[in-house]
């Protein structure tokens, strides 16, 4: 099938890769030319684990170009992407002017039947905004579908979900663009949920929503076992194998992150006010999450007392393994505060660091934990890499001014730490004795 993807950034990117590698032809646009000249010289803008690999494999097999020019995009293909970004205003809401122009500029490029696909995460009824632009720009005898079809990836597996997908969500009331939707992801032979277009967006933004709040309680319940003395990580595994809730999206840490989760949920807020109902649930699970940042900061104030002078360690930058994506990452306003707070910090991220240095100017950056540990008064965790996980601590602790690791993500075990002489300090967990 003939496939047209408008917006090379994370999903776009990922999405023509993947349906490329299932045989199709795909055609990657955006109005970013340093972009495209990169993807074109076989560079790639973002780290995704496997994502080099497979655009290469896919361009040089012929199925995947990239090209600046909207109308041959759109002239060539039989089903067109929306994948543009979606970015937060100040008040939560969606800036949508990306997708007006693409879908204008779509409109006045039509040349036979099109299914025009929105891939961005955008508020519920986009697209009829979508379908109404197409229509007043495109000629009266033009033919054509809207069709909202959300994407749930991760960073970090993005492509495994991708080609694994819990479901394939496809939101149209015409049955001729369902059915060619169906055709395209008939490879990934996935459970397809064919709904109307406005129950599609909202499935996306009640999807990750839900997974936020569970961040959020597990957050909420760390307070509690700090205070009690349980143990949180006990408690979430115990309530988790319920399988009524699940053990994912349950583990405690310095908040969530990342270019999804802080934009859909203040998104839904507004989404959801606009609709005429105030959604404090949601305001509440952003509220906790926007709070963890400090409480995190009050481990390291009472650990260390002044942070003034003190030279403190980050090791993780991005804000979750496996990218390198820092949007939205706790360690960007931890290391502020430590900054504001008179302390100088170096740190290390094995593909965050050259975008942190965007956000994070003004601190050391290193080759490795060890390069960091040097000279350090402690270490703090904020990104669960397996590279930290598997660190030398006895090496570790010989570097460290005094054998201090405060651990914003729970990747040790309280108990060895204890043993192998650390001060160590982690979220609603308590501490052991050597």
């Amino acid at each position: 099938m003939k496939v047209c993807i408008i917006g090379t950034g994370y999903v776009g990117l990922v999405t023509g890769a993947c349906l490329a590698e299932l045989g199709n032809d795909v055609i990657c646009v955006d109005n970013d030319e340093s972009k495209i000249d990169m993807l074109n010289r076989s560079a790639i803008p973002i780290y995704e684990p496997g994502l080099r690999e497979m655009v290469n494999n896919a361009r040089e097999a012929g199925r995947l170009t990239f090209t600046t020019s909207i109308q041959d995009g759109v002239r060539a293909a039989t089903v067109i992407f929306i994948a543009v970004s979606t970015p937060p205003k100040a008040d939560g809401s969606a800036d949508l002017s990306a997708v007006a122009n693409v879908a204008r500029t779509v409109a006045e490029n039509l040349n036979g039947y099109k299914v025009v696909v929105d891939k961005s995460t955008v508020p519920v009824k986009t697209g009829e905004k979508v379908a109404e632009t197409i229509k007043r720009y495109s000629d009266p005898e033009a033919e054509f579908d809207v069709v909202s079809n959300p994407e749930f990836l991760r960073e970090g597996s993005a492509i495994y979900d991708t080609l694994n997908p819990d479901r394939i969500v496809i939101g149209t009331s015409s049955r001729r663009a369902a059915d060619i939707l169906i055709e395209l992801y008939k490879p990934l032979e996935a459970p397809v949920i064919v709904t109307d277009i406005n129950s599609a967006e909202l499935i996306k933004h009640a999807a990750n929503s839900f997974l936020a709040t569970k961040i959020s309680f597990a957050n909420a319940l760390a307070r509690i076992c700090d205070l009690s003395g349980a143990n949180v990580m006990e408690v979430t595994r115990g309530v988790g194998l319920d399988n009524r809730v699940g053990e994912k999206f349950l583990n405690a840490g310095v908040g969530y992150g990342g270019s999804c989760f802080p934009k859909d949920v203040s998104a839904f807020i507004a989404i959801s006010e606009e609709l005429g109902y105030s959604f404090d649930l949601l305001k509440e699970v952003e509220k906790i999450n926007q709070a963890q940042t400090e409480y995190f900061l009050d481990k390291v104030r009472k650990t260390l007392w002044v942070l003034e002078g003190k030279c403190i360690g980050v090791l993780g930058l991005a804000f979750k393994p496996n990218t390198d994506d820092m949007r939205n990452a706790p360690a960007v306003p931890v290391i502020k505060a430590l900054l504001e707070e008179g302390a100088r910090v170096k740190a290390y991220d094995p593909k965050g660091m050259e975008k942190a240095r965007e956000y994070l100017p003004d601190i050391e950056y290193c080759p490795s934990p060890y390069a960091v540990a040097e000279g350090c008064e402690a270490l703090l965790v904020l990104t669960e890499w397996n590279e930290f996980k598997e660190m030398d601590l006895e090496r570790l602790k010989g570097l460290l001014t005094h054998p201090t690791i405060i651990d914003g993500r729970n990747i040790y075990d309280p108990q060895k730490m204890a043993q192998a002489g650390y001060t160590y300090v982690s979220i609603g967990r308590p501490p052991r004795e050597g």
